[in-house]
């Protein structure tokens, strides 16, 4: 959309429907969270929702364009791909130790990033696979460590794997067949045929819900997932991402950059696992509230909407993938 059309008519009410979006959904948030008995506020707010809606879909139908030439459609890698894996972790020993070994044959290197973990995390990451690669992180959050790895990667391909043992690593190779099937980045879906959860709660599948449908009336996507982090994508496609934020709302983030760069996406299916140990990092009303402000931060500072090619077609059935190997 040029700077031109933003301020024509039809621009305004654009941008004016975008954030009165953006503000309802805010107000929802708040009222739910803050005060549940305001009940008037809050069906003002959803009518202004709905009005936001409305007006988004009628005004901000979303230009398909094709990537530049020499951008990341004009990528060289080897094939078959080296592929990189990053696994942020803070006291994931006894989930690493069942994992692990469940990486598939081939991976050209696997990255631990450590944020201080005190129940010998490290020594069983090295104790379980050798090879790994460990990097200390100096300090907190699932952002900065997923940032901390993609920086040490020296593969054709990033892998985003949590430490839990909530996402199987025998998933792995469906994620890259994804990418060499055409995608820039392979997004891992429970909501798509072949995914599922058997993790998520209620609350979460209501707030992922909301947040998706946020996304997409804005950013004019299709995704049917917003925050998980099993994803993959080309090494090449790290300049698109500006990874500034800290916590669990980095998975939101890199959704949001791929679509306002106009990256390929596929939503690939994956099963989430119950975490296998521990108790989970994430809290749900702050993580939420992460989450909606990059929202609100991305839209602001880029109104653009989507320019590339958009599917939420997985290019790769599900399927068993243990027995698969992704390198020579």
């Amino acid at each position: 959309m040029s700077q031109n059309n933003l301020r024509s008519p039809v621009g305004v009410v654009a941008r004016a429907s975008r954030w009165l979006l953006v503000s309802a959904s805010l107000g929802i948030a708040l009222l739910i969270l803050v005060h549940p008995l305001l009940g008037a506020l809050a069906a003002v707010s959803g009518c202004l929702f709905v009005l936001g809606l409305v007006g988004q879909r009628a005004v901000l139908a979303p230009e398909i364009i094709s990537p530049p030439a020499g951008d990341a459609a004009a990528r060289s890698v080897e094939s078959p791909p080296r592929v990189s894996v990053v696994i942020p972790a803070l006291n994931e020993a006894e989930n690493l130790r069942r994992i692990l070994p469940r990486l598939p044959r081939g991976l050209h290197e696997v990255i631990l990033v450590d944020g201080g973990s005190k129940d010998g995390t490290v020594e069983v990451a090295r104790q379980k696979l050798p090879s790994i690669r460990v990097i200390r992180q100096p300090g907190r959050g699932k952002g900065e460590a997923v940032g901390l790895g993609f920086t040490a990667v020296t593969g054709d391909a990033i892998v985003m794997l949590d430490a839990d043992g909530s996402a199987d690593p025998t998933e792995i190779p469906r994620f890259i067949d994804t990418l060499c099937a055409g995608a820039d980045l392979a997004k891992g879906s429970r909501f798509i045929d072949g995914g599922g959860s058997a993790d998520i709660t209620a609350l979460r599948r209501a707030g992922n819900r909301g947040l998706v449908a946020t996304v997409n009336a804005l950013f004019g996507t299709r995704y049917s997932d917003l925050c998980y982090g099993y994803n993959a994508f080309w090494t090449q496609c790290l300049p698109y991402f500006s990874l500034d934020t800290p916590g669990f709302e980095v998975e939101t983030l890199i959704n949001i950059q791929a679509a306002k760069s106009g990256l390929v996406v596929y939503e690939v299916p994956s099963f989430e696992r119950d975490r296998l140990s521990g108790a989970s990092h994430l809290r749900p009303f702050r993580d939420g509230f992460r989450v909606l402000r990059i929202i609100v931060r991305e839209s602001w500072l880029n109104p653009r909407m989507w320019q590339g090619r958009r599917s939420r077609v997985p290019a790769v059935p599900a399927g068993p993938e243990s027995s698969r190997s992704i390198g020579p």
